[in-house]
């Protein structure tokens, strides 16, 4: 069987998702084409030999509409042959779409392929493209009280699996903390591309450090924050909610991208390129739509099982920080060591951009594997309507 293997990983720094953040004047093909055209220049890769671009972006309009995919590789000066297509996964979909284009290279339909990820939360704001419409409409009769919003349910998790919201400040703080000592030692100098932007003084300057890293943060002064989520009608339908989910141990709207060169071992060696990671196991799964957002334990288990693998075979974990108690909880159920999760922080210091965040992952999870010396890695991420990817990667 054809093994399908990680070249290299990289991405944009985190832009605050908001009008005057560091990526809010780049539009998002461009922002995308500017990290297309770096990994297949470090890479000194003709980008002709590229079979395909599968991207990930989850608001598909304004600005990412009409197939972002295939503008994007347009405006990295690709050559017009070299296709592209978007997908959404919601959260997980530029990890989807490296589930994606590693089984097409197994399955070998491809021998070169690019997944990739992005969003301008600030320019495209979640939600907007669904203004004027009610996607659940028809899904009524089977959840007649209705789907609720991503906060309800990460409110219903800190509740279910009983974490106070000193417990979610204490892991947020973590994050910020882990993430700032990575950046101060370089860890994040591979995976970071730099991207061209306007300066405050109108010149153009270079971005590449995470916007949205806030050294300074501790448990303390998170606690001073009020519940980003708290209404009279939703703590009437679930009274076991206590109102712990903030802005602090939430992931910020971000801006980003991210592109993750994928061949078969074949042909990497054939290019003379040394391929960092091999795919070992893919798995995707569904769960409950409501509470949404604990697909990630049973998808950790799915992957496990495929692999062969148990979790303490695992040297280091990559698990979506969307709310704290998105990975409190997987950790609890699954048996995880959170000592060898996300140990370079995570999405709320990091930031989510939403279509971009499977690709940031994954290049974080090599640069933790190599400087750890650590051999199997496990990405899961958690995605809008109960669903979650999860993946394990094998370091070469």
């Amino acid at each position: 069987m054809t093994t399908a293997v990680i070249v290299d990983a990289v991405r944009s720094a985190s832009g605050k998702g908001k009008p005057g953040g560091a990526l809010s004047g780049t539009h998002p093909v461009a922002l995308l084409g500017d990290v297309l055209r770096q990994l297949a220049a470090r890479n000194d890769l003709d980008p002709a030999l590229v079979d395909d671009v599968i991207t990930g972006c989850v608001s598909q309009g304004g600005d990412q509409s009409l197939n972002i995919a295939r503008n994007a590789v347009l405006a990295a000066g690709f050559p017009e042959s070299v296709p592209g297509t978007t997908v959404d996964r919601q959260c997980g979909s530029s990890q989807q779409a490296a589930h994606f284009a590693a089984q097409g290279v197994i399955a070998g339909a491809y021998d070169i392929v690019i997944a990739a990820g992005v969003e301008s939360m600030s320019r495209v704001p979640m939600g907007s493209t669904t203004q004027g419409s009610d996607p659940y409409a028809p899904l009524t009769a089977r959840y007649p009280e209705g789907l609720i919003l991503q906060g309800y349910s990460a409110e219903l998790i800190a509740a279910r699996w009983k974490f106070d919201r000193e417990a979610l400040d204490a892991f947020s703080a973590r994050s910020h903390r882990l993430a700032a000592q990575a950046a101060a030692s370089g860890a994040f100098d591979r995976e970071i591309v730099p991207i061209n932007v306007v300066g405050t003084d109108d010149t153009n300057v270079e971005f590449r450090v995470d916007e949205t890293v806030r050294a300074s943060t501790t448990p303390e002064g998170l606690a001073g924050l009020k519940p980003a989520f708290e209404d009279a009608a939703m703590g009437a339908r679930y009274p076991e909610i206590n109102w712990s989910i903030t802005p602090g141990n939430s992931s910020p709207l971000t801006d980003g991208a991210s592109a993750v060169l994928i061949m078969s071992e074949e042909k990497a060696n054939a290019l003379g390129l040394t391929p960092r990671a091999r795919f070992h196991a893919f798995a995707v799964t569904g769960d409950d739509p409501v509470i949404m957002l604990t697909g990630v334990i049973p998808a950790t288990h799915k992957v496990l099982e495929r692999a062969g693998l148990t979790i303490d075979d695992i040297d280091a974990f990559e698990v979506n920080e969307a709310f704290a108690s998105v990975p409190l909880a997987w950790a609890k159920d699954t048996g995880a060591d959170l000592d060898k999760t996300n140990i370079r922080g995570g999405a709320i210091a990091l930031g989510h951009p939403l279509g971009a965040s499977g690709g940031r992952l994954t290049s974080t999870l090599l640069g933790v594997l190599e400087s750890t010396g650590g051999r199997w890695g496990l990405q899961t991420m958690c995605e809008g309507g109960g669903m979650a990817n999860a993946m394990v990667i094998e370091r070469l």
